[in-house]
Protein backbone atom coordinates (compact mmCIF):
# COMPACT_ATOMS: atom_id res chain seq x y z
CA UNK A 1 0.00 0.00 0.00
CA UNK A 2 1.63 3.42 -1.34
CA UNK A 3 1.99 5.52 1.96
CA UNK A 4 -0.22 9.18 2.09
CA UNK A 5 2.29 12.19 2.20
CA UNK A 6 1.50 14.32 5.11
CA UNK A 7 0.26 17.15 3.48
CA UNK A 8 -2.56 15.54 2.13
CA UNK A 9 -2.94 13.64 5.51
CA UNK A 10 -3.42 17.02 7.39
CA UNK A 11 -5.74 18.05 4.53
CA UNK A 12 -8.13 14.98 4.90
CA UNK A 13 -7.88 15.26 8.95
CA UNK A 14 -9.02 19.01 8.83
CA UNK A 15 -11.68 18.33 6.02
CA UNK A 16 -12.46 15.56 8.56
CA UNK A 17 -12.92 17.40 11.47
CA UNK A 18 -14.64 20.46 10.11
CA UNK A 19 -17.35 17.82 8.76
CA UNK A 20 -17.58 16.66 12.61
CA UNK A 21 -17.62 20.38 13.89
CA UNK A 22 -20.41 21.29 11.32
CA UNK A 23 -22.33 18.18 12.19
CA UNK A 24 -22.52 19.32 15.52
CA UNK A 25 -23.76 22.79 14.51
CA UNK A 26 -26.32 21.69 12.78
CA UNK A 27 -27.63 19.30 15.58
CA UNK A 28 -27.72 22.30 17.76
CA UNK A 29 -29.63 24.13 15.63
CA UNK A 30 -31.89 21.63 14.90
CA UNK A 31 -32.47 20.41 17.97
CA UNK A 32 -35.97 21.01 20.32
CA UNK A 33 -35.57 20.50 24.00
CA UNK A 34 -33.36 22.30 26.30
CA UNK A 35 -30.96 19.60 27.00
CA UNK A 36 -29.43 19.69 23.90
CA UNK A 37 -30.23 23.00 22.35
CA UNK A 38 -28.85 24.72 25.55
CA UNK A 39 -26.72 22.83 27.63
CA UNK A 40 -24.80 21.43 24.90
CA UNK A 41 -25.36 17.81 25.71
CA UNK A 42 -24.52 15.67 22.75
CA UNK A 43 -21.77 14.77 20.48
CA UNK A 44 -20.84 14.17 16.70
CA UNK A 45 -18.20 11.97 15.26
CA UNK A 46 -16.95 9.77 12.24
CA UNK A 47 -15.62 6.34 11.81
CA UNK A 48 -13.86 4.58 8.67
CA UNK A 49 -15.69 1.58 6.92
CA UNK A 50 -14.56 -0.56 9.65
CA UNK A 51 -16.35 1.62 12.77
CA UNK A 52 -12.68 2.99 13.78
CA UNK A 53 -12.94 6.74 14.62
CA UNK A 54 -11.72 8.90 12.41
CA UNK A 55 -12.78 12.40 13.70
CA UNK A 56 -15.31 13.95 16.46
CA UNK A 57 -16.89 17.02 16.91
CA UNK A 58 -15.72 19.91 19.19
CA UNK A 59 -18.40 18.93 21.45
CA UNK A 60 -18.48 16.42 25.09
CA UNK A 61 -15.24 14.50 25.46
CA UNK A 62 -16.35 11.86 27.92
CA UNK A 63 -18.44 10.39 24.96
CA UNK A 64 -14.93 10.20 22.80
CA UNK A 65 -14.45 6.61 24.04
CA UNK A 66 -17.74 5.48 23.60
CA UNK A 67 -18.37 5.44 19.72
CA UNK A 68 -15.62 3.16 19.59
CA UNK A 69 -17.81 0.38 21.51
CA UNK A 70 -20.98 1.30 19.75
CA UNK A 71 -19.73 0.95 16.58
CA UNK A 72 -17.47 -2.64 17.77
CA UNK A 73 -21.05 -4.04 19.13
CA UNK A 74 -23.07 -2.34 15.76
CA UNK A 75 -20.90 -4.32 13.74
CA UNK A 76 -20.63 -7.56 15.65
CA UNK A 77 -24.82 -7.50 15.22
CA UNK A 78 -25.73 -6.71 11.73
CA UNK A 79 -22.07 -8.23 10.42
CA UNK A 80 -22.58 -7.88 6.41
CA UNK A 81 -26.41 -6.85 6.93
CA UNK A 82 -25.39 -2.66 6.15
CA UNK A 83 -27.24 -1.43 3.34
CA UNK A 84 -27.13 1.88 1.55
CA UNK A 85 -30.18 3.60 3.37
CA UNK A 86 -29.77 2.22 6.55
CA UNK A 87 -29.84 4.13 9.82
CA UNK A 88 -29.05 2.62 13.07
CA UNK A 89 -30.37 3.38 16.77
CA UNK A 90 -29.48 2.16 20.37
CA UNK A 91 -29.30 3.23 23.99
CA UNK A 92 -28.76 0.14 25.77
CA UNK A 93 -25.96 0.53 28.18
CA UNK A 94 -25.60 -2.89 27.94
CA UNK A 95 -24.93 -3.26 23.64
CA UNK A 96 -22.65 -0.68 23.71
CA UNK A 97 -24.31 2.08 24.64
CA UNK A 98 -23.54 4.65 28.05
CA UNK A 99 -26.79 5.61 29.84
CA UNK A 100 -30.03 5.43 28.88
CA UNK A 101 -30.79 8.80 27.80
CA UNK A 102 -27.68 8.88 25.39
CA UNK A 103 -29.07 7.67 22.21
CA UNK A 104 -26.94 6.73 19.11
CA UNK A 105 -27.69 7.42 15.78
CA UNK A 106 -25.55 5.92 13.07
CA UNK A 107 -25.79 6.23 9.18
CA UNK A 108 -23.52 4.01 7.26
CA UNK A 109 -21.79 6.31 4.18
CA UNK A 110 -21.88 4.55 0.88
CA UNK A 111 -20.11 5.05 -2.74
CA UNK A 112 -20.51 3.35 -5.85
CA UNK A 113 -22.27 0.13 -3.69
CA UNK A 114 -19.28 0.39 -1.25
CA UNK A 115 -19.63 0.74 2.68
CA UNK A 116 -16.74 3.80 3.03
CA UNK A 117 -17.21 5.28 6.64
CA UNK A 118 -20.44 5.78 9.33
CA UNK A 119 -21.39 9.66 10.27
CA UNK A 120 -22.55 9.17 14.26
CA UNK A 121 -24.44 11.51 16.47
CA UNK A 122 -25.05 11.18 20.16
CA UNK A 123 -27.44 12.86 22.01
CA UNK A 124 -28.99 13.20 25.94
CA UNK A 125 -32.96 12.97 25.61
CA UNK A 126 -35.31 14.86 27.56
CA UNK A 127 -37.22 11.96 28.85
CA UNK A 128 -37.46 8.23 27.51
CA UNK A 129 -40.25 7.05 29.89
CA UNK A 130 -38.92 5.13 33.17
CA UNK A 131 -40.47 5.91 36.72
CA UNK A 132 -39.14 9.84 37.08
CA UNK A 133 -39.62 12.62 34.76
CA UNK A 134 -36.28 12.90 32.53
CA UNK A 135 -35.76 9.33 32.84
CA UNK A 136 -32.74 10.00 35.31
CA UNK A 137 -32.91 9.49 38.99
CA UNK A 138 -29.88 8.21 41.65
CA UNK A 139 -32.48 6.21 43.53
CA UNK A 140 -33.07 3.80 40.40
CA UNK A 141 -31.89 0.91 41.50
CA UNK A 142 -31.89 -1.63 38.39
CA UNK A 143 -32.12 -0.58 34.75
CA UNK A 144 -35.90 -1.54 34.05
CA UNK A 145 -36.83 1.39 35.64
CA UNK A 146 -34.87 3.43 33.82
CA UNK A 147 -36.65 4.27 30.58
CA UNK A 148 -37.37 2.53 27.41
CA UNK A 149 -34.34 0.59 26.33
CA UNK A 150 -33.47 0.26 22.62
CA UNK A 151 -30.76 -2.45 21.57
CA UNK A 152 -29.33 -1.97 18.12
CA UNK A 153 -32.32 -1.88 16.04
CA UNK A 154 -32.41 -0.22 12.05
CA UNK A 155 -34.38 3.18 12.49
CA UNK A 156 -34.33 3.18 8.63
CA UNK A 157 -33.92 0.33 6.33
CA UNK A 158 -32.79 1.33 2.55
CA UNK A 159 -33.93 4.58 3.12
CA UNK A 160 -37.41 3.79 4.58
CA UNK A 161 -38.22 4.76 8.11
CA UNK A 162 -39.70 1.75 10.47
CA UNK A 163 -42.57 3.81 11.48
CA UNK A 164 -43.31 0.91 14.03
CA UNK A 165 -40.52 2.07 15.52
CA UNK A 166 -41.32 5.28 15.84
CA UNK A 167 -44.42 4.99 17.22
CA UNK A 168 -43.15 2.87 20.21
CA UNK A 169 -40.74 5.51 21.31
CA UNK A 170 -43.73 8.23 21.28
CA UNK A 171 -46.24 6.05 23.38
CA UNK A 172 -43.20 5.60 25.74
CA UNK A 173 -41.78 9.16 26.57
CA UNK A 174 -43.73 12.23 28.43
CA UNK A 175 -42.57 14.77 25.99
CA UNK A 176 -42.62 13.09 22.52
CA UNK A 177 -42.46 16.11 20.52
CA UNK A 178 -38.84 16.76 21.87
CA UNK A 179 -37.66 13.50 21.98
CA UNK A 180 -38.57 12.59 17.97
CA UNK A 181 -37.43 16.04 16.95
CA UNK A 182 -34.38 15.65 18.92
CA UNK A 183 -33.82 12.23 16.93
CA UNK A 184 -34.43 14.21 13.45
CA UNK A 185 -32.21 16.61 14.51
CA UNK A 186 -29.17 13.70 15.06
CA UNK A 187 -30.60 12.21 11.59
CA UNK A 188 -29.89 15.41 10.23
CA UNK A 189 -26.40 15.55 11.20
CA UNK A 190 -26.24 12.30 10.19
CA UNK A 191 -27.15 13.72 7.07
CA UNK A 192 -24.34 16.49 6.55
CA UNK A 193 -21.62 13.83 7.74
CA UNK A 194 -22.67 11.52 4.88
CA UNK A 195 -22.48 14.52 2.64
CA UNK A 196 -18.95 15.53 3.44
CA UNK A 197 -17.38 11.90 3.37
CA UNK A 198 -19.07 12.19 -0.21
CA UNK A 199 -17.18 14.85 -1.34
CA UNK A 200 -14.38 13.94 -0.03
CA UNK A 201 -14.48 10.60 -1.50
CA UNK A 202 -15.27 12.35 -5.27
CA UNK A 203 -11.74 14.31 -4.41
CA UNK A 204 -9.91 11.60 -3.88
CA UNK A 205 -11.69 8.18 -4.64
CA UNK A 206 -12.36 5.88 -1.91
CA UNK A 207 -9.17 3.86 -2.00
CA UNK A 208 -6.83 6.98 -1.21
CA UNK A 209 -9.52 7.92 1.09
CA UNK A 210 -9.39 4.52 3.09
CA UNK A 211 -5.41 4.79 3.09
CA UNK A 212 -5.93 8.43 4.69
CA UNK A 213 -7.98 7.20 7.57
CA UNK A 214 -5.95 4.36 8.42
CA UNK A 215 -2.91 6.68 8.02
CA UNK A 216 -4.94 9.23 10.19
CA UNK A 217 -5.27 6.70 12.91
CA UNK A 218 -1.64 5.42 12.81
CA UNK A 219 -0.37 9.29 12.70
CA UNK A 220 -2.21 9.11 15.93
CA UNK A 221 -1.17 6.29 17.64
CA UNK A 222 2.30 7.57 17.13
CA UNK A 223 1.55 10.81 18.44
CA UNK A 224 0.68 9.43 21.76
CA UNK A 225 2.91 6.79 22.40
CA UNK A 226 6.07 9.04 21.31
CA UNK A 227 4.12 11.10 24.33
CA UNK A 228 4.04 8.76 26.93
CA UNK A 229 7.61 7.56 26.34
CA UNK A 230 8.73 11.11 27.31
CA UNK A 231 7.25 10.59 30.77
CA UNK A 232 9.08 8.88 33.28
CA UNK A 233 8.52 5.44 33.86
CA UNK A 234 6.60 4.49 37.27
CA UNK A 235 3.38 3.96 38.77
CA UNK A 236 1.00 6.00 40.84
CA UNK A 237 -2.06 4.92 43.37
CA UNK A 238 -4.82 7.75 44.07
CA UNK A 239 -8.61 7.20 45.89
CA UNK A 240 -11.58 9.26 46.26
CA UNK A 241 -14.58 9.19 47.06
CA UNK A 242 -18.22 9.41 46.30
CA UNK A 243 -20.56 10.74 49.36
CA UNK A 244 -23.34 8.30 48.43
CA UNK A 245 -23.96 4.99 46.53
CA UNK A 246 -27.17 7.21 45.26
CA UNK A 247 -29.57 5.90 47.54
CA UNK A 248 -28.39 7.30 50.92
CA UNK A 249 -25.79 4.29 51.21
CA UNK A 250 -22.18 4.49 52.28
CA UNK A 251 -19.85 6.80 50.60
CA UNK A 252 -18.71 4.89 47.51
CA UNK A 253 -14.58 4.03 46.53
CA UNK A 254 -13.06 5.22 43.48
CA UNK A 255 -9.34 3.49 43.28
CA UNK A 256 -6.81 3.92 40.05
CA UNK A 257 -3.06 2.71 39.78
CA UNK A 258 -1.39 4.86 36.83
CA UNK A 259 1.61 2.84 35.14
CA UNK A 260 3.15 4.70 32.69
CA UNK A 261 6.22 1.71 30.77
CA UNK A 262 7.88 2.89 27.80
CA UNK A 263 5.22 4.01 25.18
CA UNK A 264 2.07 2.41 27.09
CA UNK A 265 -0.05 3.75 29.72
CA UNK A 266 -2.03 1.34 31.67
CA UNK A 267 -5.15 2.54 34.12
CA UNK A 268 -5.68 -0.15 36.85
CA UNK A 269 -8.93 0.30 38.74
CA UNK A 270 -8.46 -2.94 41.15
CA UNK A 271 -9.54 -1.86 44.70
CA UNK A 272 -12.58 0.19 43.27
CA UNK A 273 -15.96 -0.17 45.11
CA UNK A 274 -17.97 -3.01 43.73
CA UNK A 275 -21.40 -1.53 41.76
CA UNK A 276 -24.08 0.04 43.41
CA UNK A 277 -27.76 -0.11 44.23
CA UNK A 278 -28.23 3.30 43.29
CA UNK A 279 -27.73 4.96 39.07
CA UNK A 280 -24.55 5.64 39.43
CA UNK A 281 -22.75 2.68 38.18
CA UNK A 282 -20.56 3.04 34.69
CA UNK A 283 -20.67 1.31 31.73
CA UNK A 284 -16.84 0.00 30.63
CA UNK A 285 -17.50 2.56 27.26
CA UNK A 286 -17.70 5.94 29.30
CA UNK A 287 -14.89 4.79 32.26
CA UNK A 288 -12.81 4.31 28.71
CA UNK A 289 -13.83 7.69 27.50
CA UNK A 290 -12.86 8.85 31.34
CA UNK A 291 -9.42 7.86 30.46
CA UNK A 292 -8.95 8.97 27.26
CA UNK A 293 -9.79 12.00 28.18
CA UNK A 294 -7.64 12.82 31.04
CA UNK A 295 -4.72 11.16 28.64
CA UNK A 296 -5.36 13.75 26.11
CA UNK A 297 -5.40 16.74 28.77
CA UNK A 298 -2.27 15.90 29.81
CA UNK A 299 -0.40 15.51 26.61
CA UNK A 300 1.66 18.61 25.09
CA UNK A 301 0.83 17.73 21.29
CA UNK A 302 -1.76 18.24 19.41
CA UNK A 303 -3.70 14.80 18.78
CA UNK A 304 -6.20 14.08 16.10
CA UNK A 305 -9.62 12.89 17.43
CA UNK A 306 -9.13 9.54 16.16
CA UNK A 307 -9.10 5.53 17.58
CA UNK A 308 -5.28 5.57 17.59
CA UNK A 309 -5.81 7.70 21.23
CA UNK A 310 -6.73 4.38 22.41
CA UNK A 311 -3.94 1.91 21.18
CA UNK A 312 -1.36 2.43 23.70
CA UNK A 313 -4.35 2.61 26.81
CA UNK A 314 -4.69 -0.59 28.60
CA UNK A 315 -8.00 0.03 31.06
CA UNK A 316 -8.29 -2.77 33.67
CA UNK A 317 -11.69 -2.27 35.39
CA UNK A 318 -13.05 -5.79 36.97
CA UNK A 319 -16.91 -6.52 35.85
CA UNK A 320 -19.23 -6.00 38.88
CA UNK A 321 -17.74 -2.92 40.21
CA UNK A 322 -18.93 0.76 40.03
CA UNK A 323 -16.56 1.12 36.79
CA UNK A 324 -17.87 -1.54 34.96
CA UNK A 325 -21.51 -2.48 35.60
CA UNK A 326 -22.81 -5.34 34.62
CA UNK A 327 -26.95 -6.25 34.47
CA UNK A 328 -29.14 -4.81 35.76
CA UNK A 329 -27.11 -2.25 37.21
CA UNK A 330 -28.98 1.56 36.68
CA UNK A 331 -26.26 4.04 35.31
CA UNK A 332 -28.78 7.02 34.80
CA UNK A 333 -26.84 8.91 36.83
CA UNK A 334 -23.18 7.46 35.74
CA UNK A 335 -22.08 11.25 34.75
CA UNK A 336 -21.43 12.10 38.53
CA UNK A 337 -19.43 9.09 38.67
CA UNK A 338 -17.34 10.07 35.30
CA UNK A 339 -16.59 13.08 36.76
CA UNK A 340 -15.15 11.44 40.25
CA UNK A 341 -13.17 9.24 38.27
CA UNK A 342 -11.98 12.26 36.41
CA UNK A 343 -10.53 13.55 39.47
CA UNK A 344 -9.03 10.25 40.80
CA UNK A 345 -7.20 9.73 37.39
CA UNK A 346 -5.54 13.44 37.38
CA UNK A 347 -5.05 12.70 41.41
CA UNK A 348 -3.01 9.86 39.79
CA UNK A 349 -1.46 11.47 37.14
CA UNK A 350 0.00 14.48 39.19
CA UNK A 351 1.85 11.90 41.11
CA UNK A 352 3.51 11.72 38.12
CA UNK A 353 3.44 14.43 35.57
CA UNK A 354 3.34 17.47 38.70
CA UNK A 355 3.41 20.16 36.43
CA UNK A 356 0.97 19.39 34.10
CA UNK A 357 -2.31 18.46 36.54
CA UNK A 358 -4.90 20.63 38.12
CA UNK A 359 -6.94 20.43 41.40
CA UNK A 360 -10.05 18.87 41.89
CA UNK A 361 -12.80 21.05 40.50
CA UNK A 362 -16.60 21.28 41.69
CA UNK A 363 -17.10 17.60 41.59
CA UNK A 364 -18.52 17.99 37.80
CA UNK A 365 -21.91 19.49 36.57
CA UNK A 366 -24.89 19.59 39.32
CA UNK A 367 -27.97 18.19 37.64
CA UNK A 368 -31.25 19.49 38.69
CA UNK A 369 -34.31 17.90 37.17
CA UNK A 370 -37.88 19.42 37.73
CA UNK A 371 -40.59 17.63 36.17
CA UNK A 372 -44.55 17.54 36.33
CA UNK A 373 -47.75 18.64 34.39
CA UNK A 374 -48.73 22.40 33.49
CA UNK A 375 -51.89 23.50 34.08
CA UNK A 376 -53.22 22.60 31.21
CA UNK A 377 -52.39 18.89 31.70
CA UNK A 378 -49.39 18.75 29.68
CA UNK A 379 -46.18 17.25 30.46
CA UNK A 380 -42.70 19.19 31.02
CA UNK A 381 -39.48 18.28 32.21
CA UNK A 382 -36.92 20.60 32.87
CA UNK A 383 -33.58 19.57 32.82
CA UNK A 384 -30.95 21.74 34.41
CA UNK A 385 -27.19 21.48 34.30
CA UNK A 386 -25.08 23.71 36.48
CA UNK A 387 -21.66 24.62 35.28
CA UNK A 388 -19.37 25.03 36.81
CA UNK A 389 -15.42 25.25 38.32
CA UNK A 390 -11.86 24.18 37.86
CA UNK A 391 -9.39 23.48 40.54
CA UNK A 392 -6.04 25.85 40.49
CA UNK A 393 -3.69 24.74 37.84
CA UNK A 394 0.02 24.18 37.82
CA UNK A 395 0.33 28.01 36.35
CA UNK A 396 -3.04 30.19 36.89
CA UNK A 397 -5.80 30.03 38.62
CA UNK A 398 -8.69 28.17 38.40
CA UNK A 399 -11.61 29.28 35.92
CA UNK A 400 -15.12 30.50 37.54
CA UNK A 401 -17.79 29.80 36.25
CA UNK A 402 -16.84 27.34 33.49
CA UNK A 403 -17.88 23.91 33.20
CA UNK A 404 -16.20 21.03 34.26
CA UNK A 405 -12.49 20.15 32.44
CA UNK A 406 -14.52 16.68 31.82
CA UNK A 407 -17.32 18.23 29.68
CA UNK A 408 -18.64 20.97 27.48
CA UNK A 409 -21.76 22.38 28.66
CA UNK A 410 -23.93 25.14 29.50
CA UNK A 411 -26.51 26.43 31.64
CA UNK A 412 -30.03 27.15 30.42
CA UNK A 413 -29.99 31.32 29.99
CA UNK A 414 -32.89 32.39 32.72
CA UNK A 415 -35.07 33.58 30.67
CA UNK A 416 -34.89 30.63 28.43
CA UNK A 417 -36.01 29.01 31.72
CA UNK A 418 -38.38 30.87 32.98
CA UNK A 419 -39.94 31.54 29.32
CA UNK A 420 -40.58 27.89 28.69
CA UNK A 421 -40.91 26.52 32.32
CA UNK A 422 -43.35 27.01 34.91
CA UNK A 423 -40.48 28.35 37.45
CA UNK A 424 -38.66 31.59 38.26
CA UNK A 425 -34.43 31.38 39.14
CA UNK A 426 -34.24 34.00 41.86
CA UNK A 427 -30.76 33.69 43.09
CA UNK A 428 -27.56 33.06 40.24
CA UNK A 429 -23.78 33.76 40.58
CA UNK A 430 -20.44 33.13 42.41
CA UNK A 431 -19.36 32.77 46.14
CA UNK A 432 -17.46 34.62 47.48
CA UNK A 433 -14.80 32.37 50.01
CA UNK A 434 -15.57 29.58 47.67
CA UNK A 435 -12.59 28.69 46.38
CA UNK A 436 -9.68 26.80 47.41
CA UNK A 437 -6.64 29.16 48.73
CA UNK A 438 -3.28 28.18 46.83
CA UNK A 439 -0.57 29.90 45.10
CA UNK A 440 -3.20 29.83 42.50
CA UNK A 441 -6.54 29.68 43.89
CA UNK A 442 -9.63 27.23 42.81
CA UNK A 443 -12.16 28.71 40.99
CA UNK A 444 -15.03 30.07 42.92
CA UNK A 445 -18.47 27.77 43.44
CA UNK A 446 -21.64 28.65 41.61
CA UNK A 447 -25.11 29.59 43.41
CA UNK A 448 -28.69 29.01 41.70
CA UNK A 449 -32.06 28.75 42.94
CA UNK A 450 -35.10 27.92 41.73
CA UNK A 451 -38.98 28.39 42.50
CA UNK A 452 -41.73 26.14 41.69
CA UNK A 453 -44.72 28.17 39.85
CA UNK A 454 -47.58 26.09 39.40
CA UNK A 455 -48.62 22.63 40.71
CA UNK A 456 -47.01 19.82 42.21
CA UNK A 457 -43.50 18.40 40.92
CA UNK A 458 -40.79 15.52 41.01
CA UNK A 459 -37.39 16.74 41.75
CA UNK A 460 -34.36 14.83 41.57
CA UNK A 461 -31.07 16.18 42.16
CA UNK A 462 -27.50 14.65 41.08
CA UNK A 463 -24.74 16.54 43.00
CA UNK A 464 -21.75 15.89 45.19
CA UNK A 465 -18.47 16.97 46.99
CA UNK A 466 -19.94 17.55 50.64
CA UNK A 467 -18.59 15.66 52.51
CA UNK A 468 -15.19 14.48 50.20
CA UNK A 469 -14.14 18.40 49.31
CA UNK A 470 -12.53 18.77 46.13
CA UNK A 471 -8.65 18.16 46.91
CA UNK A 472 -5.81 20.77 46.67
CA UNK A 473 -2.53 20.19 45.13
CA UNK A 474 1.22 20.79 46.65
CA UNK A 475 0.18 22.32 49.54
CA UNK A 476 -3.08 23.91 48.27
CA UNK A 477 -6.30 24.03 50.39
CA UNK A 478 -9.40 22.11 49.58
CA UNK A 479 -12.62 23.95 48.10
CA UNK A 480 -15.64 24.39 49.80
CA UNK A 481 -18.62 22.25 50.05
CA UNK A 482 -21.52 21.63 48.23
CA UNK A 483 -24.89 22.38 49.30
CA UNK A 484 -28.94 21.41 48.40
CA UNK A 485 -31.65 23.60 50.89
CA UNK A 486 -35.80 22.98 50.41
CA UNK A 487 -37.74 26.06 51.28
CA UNK A 488 -41.16 25.04 52.10
CA UNK A 489 -43.59 26.24 54.52
CA UNK A 490 -40.62 28.83 55.33
CA UNK A 491 -38.64 26.39 57.04
CA UNK A 492 -35.39 25.37 55.24
CA UNK A 493 -34.50 21.77 54.95
CA UNK A 494 -31.02 20.27 54.03
CA UNK A 495 -31.00 17.46 51.29
CA UNK A 496 -28.54 14.96 50.51
CA UNK A 497 -26.47 15.58 47.38
CA UNK A 498 -28.47 12.83 45.31
CA UNK A 499 -32.16 12.38 45.86
CA UNK A 500 -35.74 12.27 44.31
CA UNK A 501 -38.52 13.84 46.29
CA UNK A 502 -41.65 16.41 45.37
CA UNK A 503 -41.74 20.11 45.25
CA UNK A 504 -44.98 22.03 45.23
CA UNK A 505 -45.75 25.80 43.93
CA UNK A 506 -44.40 28.59 45.80
CA UNK A 507 -41.56 26.18 46.99
CA UNK A 508 -38.04 26.64 46.43
CA UNK A 509 -34.91 24.36 45.59
CA UNK A 510 -31.40 25.85 46.08
CA UNK A 511 -28.05 24.88 45.35
CA UNK A 512 -24.65 25.67 45.71
CA UNK A 513 -21.56 23.69 44.41
CA UNK A 514 -18.20 23.03 45.40
CA UNK A 515 -15.65 25.10 45.24
CA UNK A 516 -12.18 24.07 43.31
CA UNK A 517 -9.52 23.45 44.94
CA UNK A 518 -5.76 25.13 45.24
CA UNK A 519 -2.41 24.60 43.58
CA UNK A 520 0.75 25.08 46.02
CA UNK A 521 1.19 27.19 49.22
CA UNK A 522 -0.83 30.00 49.46
CA UNK A 523 1.51 31.82 51.22
CA UNK A 524 3.33 32.22 47.75
CA UNK A 525 0.68 33.68 46.37
CA UNK A 526 1.27 37.34 44.68
CA UNK A 527 -0.17 40.08 46.90
CA UNK A 528 -1.44 42.22 44.42
CA UNK A 529 -3.26 39.15 42.92
CA UNK A 530 -4.77 38.55 46.55
CA UNK A 531 -5.59 42.30 46.49
CA UNK A 532 -7.50 41.88 42.82
CA UNK A 533 -9.60 39.28 44.46
CA UNK A 534 -10.90 41.62 47.31
CA UNK A 535 -11.78 43.97 45.40
CA UNK A 536 -13.52 41.37 42.68
CA UNK A 537 -15.02 40.21 46.12
CA UNK A 538 -14.14 36.62 45.31
CA UNK A 539 -12.03 36.71 48.27
CA UNK A 540 -12.91 38.56 51.68
CA UNK A 541 -10.65 40.65 54.03
CA UNK A 542 -10.32 38.01 56.54
CA UNK A 543 -9.72 35.22 54.33
CA UNK A 544 -6.45 37.36 52.71
CA UNK A 545 -5.05 37.57 56.07
CA UNK A 546 -6.28 34.21 57.58
CA UNK A 547 -5.65 32.12 55.08
CA UNK A 548 -2.78 33.90 52.32
CA UNK A 549 -1.05 36.30 54.63
CA UNK A 550 -1.39 39.29 52.98
CA UNK A 551 -2.59 42.63 54.55
CA UNK A 552 -4.84 45.15 52.97
CA UNK A 553 -5.00 48.93 54.03
CA UNK A 554 -8.35 50.69 53.63
CA UNK A 555 -7.74 51.53 49.82
CA UNK A 556 -7.08 47.95 49.39
CA UNK A 557 -3.74 48.12 48.61
CA UNK A 558 -0.98 45.67 50.12
CA UNK A 559 0.81 46.81 53.65
CA UNK A 560 4.00 45.01 52.51
CA UNK A 561 5.86 45.11 55.79
CA UNK A 562 2.86 43.74 57.60
CA UNK A 563 2.75 41.21 54.47
CA UNK A 564 5.88 40.29 55.08
CA UNK A 565 5.95 40.07 58.76
CA UNK A 566 2.58 38.21 58.92
CA UNK A 567 3.68 35.08 56.15
CA UNK A 568 7.07 34.91 58.22
CA UNK A 569 5.11 33.71 61.02
CA UNK A 570 3.21 31.56 59.09
CA UNK A 571 5.64 30.10 57.65
CA UNK A 572 7.51 29.50 61.12
CA UNK A 573 4.80 28.08 62.58
CA UNK A 574 4.30 25.45 60.11
CA UNK A 575 7.87 24.53 60.65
Amino acid sequence: MAAIDPITREIVRNALASAADEMAMALYRTAYSTIVRDCLDYSTSLCDAEGQMIAQGVTIPLHLGSVPFAMETLLAKYGDDIEEGDVFILNDPFEGGMHIPDIFIVQPVFSEGRRVAFAVSTAHHLDLGGRLPGSSACDNTEIFQEGLRIPWLKLYRRGEADEALFALIRANVRVPQMTIGDLRAQLAACHIGARAIGELIGRYGPDTFARCTADLINYTERLVRAEIASWPDGSHTFVDYMDSDGVGGPRVRLQVEITVAGDELRADFTGTDPQVSGAINNTLSFTSSVVALCVRSVLREDIPNTAGMFRPLEIVAPPGTVVNGVMPAASSMRGITGFRLADTIFGALAGLLPDRVLAAGEGGNTLVIIGGQRSDRQPYVYYELLSGTWGGRPDRDGNDGLCNPANVASNIPVEQAESEYPVRVECYGLVGDSGGPGRFRGGLAIERSWRLLDGQAHLAIRSDRRDHLPYGLYGGGSGTASINTLYRNGEAETLPTMISTTMAAGEVIYHRQAGGGGWGDPLERDPEAVARDVGNDKVSLVAARDQYGVVLDESLAVDREATAALRAQRAAEST
